[in-house]
């Protein structure tokens, strides 16, 4: 454990530098392929073909091609790694690769079902009584952290990990953890982020949900039918302002607030009011010691369900006004655990490139909801403060400000 002692002055807390991000999706591999996808407003979605869908109302998911995703590297062992693993493993090694000095001393990701599709295999063959012999693989890749021991372990990482599994916000909340430790001055640098793999076992459970939609995904539009899945992972290196500097590290963005809440209205359902949405914004804000009006995009949570729209909405429009509102859910679906990480590099790139990213598929605004949504394309603009949000089943809310840096 690394203490800092360069803190702010007026608060006493420390300054938080993202000076490296790495993400996989299906957006692309890399920044570079993802800020393309986001300028074209590039829909992502595809028809599911890596298990049947015939049985389901949705028949599309976000999803990241396999010729992608599978690194060549550590031989036959490679080779018995979950996907999960290696879409960490991509995502570490673009981040790695841009600060090599970067030696973190802690790791927190977010996910919520680990090597799920691994479960899914074992007891699949238990119950038709199959050849176990792949057993102990599928037992050792099942488990949440496996994946990010393995990106750790093949870039000779040997940082502490937390897993943070809470829904959908995981992502999200592993960020703000993640700058609550590096703000409070008990970690100098720490990795941070978030991943989840298409799982068939979670495809199908929202799908009988009926939370998933067998049209377009239309986050915001009066006539939303659901969410689709996605997939990925994505990375983000945090460490102490003043010790980036020091080192002469690129800095890519601050990280000012992080907020969190919890309605306990429902185990699926938002609170009607919004007012969880509203107090884990207003915690971010107040976090940063910064007024609404200061905000100059937000990328929601936006999923394309009625309630979670209609509710996020209302507590948007409430706290900040016609702000730039869209939701990237549209392009590439909700990966779940990964989803509060995948955007917050979406985020990253709109203040690197000053630019909003588009909310495809939208074609009439919600009567209940007056936000100013960026509709169908990506649009130039001056953004230097952007909120991200991220709200799971439960009622978890949480939301990150992240901050353009100059020279």
């Amino acid at each position: 454990m690394t203490r800092s002692t360069a803190l702010n002055g007026k608060s006493g807390a420390a300054r938080v530098a993202v000076v490296a991000a790495g993400i996989i999706s299906p957006l692309g591999c890399g920044l570079a392929e993802t800020l393309a996808s986001l300028q074209a407003a590039r829909d992502c979605i595809t028809p599911v073909t890596r298990f049947s869908v015939d049985r389901c109302r949705c028949k599309t998911a976000g999803q990241v091609p396999d010729g992608r995703v599978v690194v060549e590297r550590n031989g036959r062992r490679g080779q018995r790694l979950h996907r999960a693993s290696h879409m960490m493993i991509t995502a570490l090694e673009e981040a790695l690769t841009q600060d090599r000095q970067f030696e973190p001393d802690l790791t927190v990701v977010g996910t919520t079902s680990g090597g799920m599709s691994y479960g899914e295999d074992y007891y699949r063959a238990l119950h038709r009584h199959d050849d176990l012999r792949r057993s102990p693989t599928w037992i050792a890749n099942y488990p949440p952290q496996k994946a990010v021991i393995d990106a750790q372990e093949a870039f000779g990482i040997s940082a502490p990990c937390e897993v943070i599994a809470n829904a959908c916000a995981s992502g999200t909340n592993a960020i703000g953890h993640a700058f609550d430790c590096v703000r409070s001055g008990r970690y100098e640098r720490v990795l941070a982020g978030g991943y989840d793999a298409l799982s068939e076992l979670v495809f199908v459970g929202f799908d009988s949900l009926q939370a998933s939609t067998p049209e377009k995904c239309r986050p915001f539009d009066r006539h939303r039918t659901g969410m689709v899945l996605g997939e990925g992972a994505a990375i983000l290196a945090l460490e102490n302002f003043e010790a980036a500097r020091a080192r002469d590290a690129a800095i890519l963005a601050e990280i000012i607030g992080y907020g969190i809440s919890t309605d306990n209205f429902h185990l699926t359902q938002p609170n009607p009011s919004g007012s969880g949405a509203r107090q884990a914004m207003e915690r971010a804000l107040k976090s940063a010691r910064l007024a609404a009006d200061a905000v100059d995009y937000i990328n929601a949570h936006g999923t394309a369900t009625p309630l979670n729209d209609a509710t996020e909405g209302k507590a948007i429009g409430q706290l900040f006004g016609r702000v730039p509102v869209s939701s990237t859910k549209s392009m590439m679906g909700h990966s779940l655990g990964a989803a509060g990480a995948v955007e917050a590099i979406v985020c990253l790139l709109a203040l690197q490139h000053q630019f909003l990213p588009p909310n495809i598929n939208f074609r009439a605004p919600d009567e209940d909801a007056d936000l100013n949504i960026v509709a169908n394309e990506s649009q130039p603009a001056s953004v230097r403060t952007v909120l991200s949000n991220s709200f799971g089943f439960g009622g978890t809310n949480a939301s990150i400000l992240i901050q353009q840096f100059k020279t």
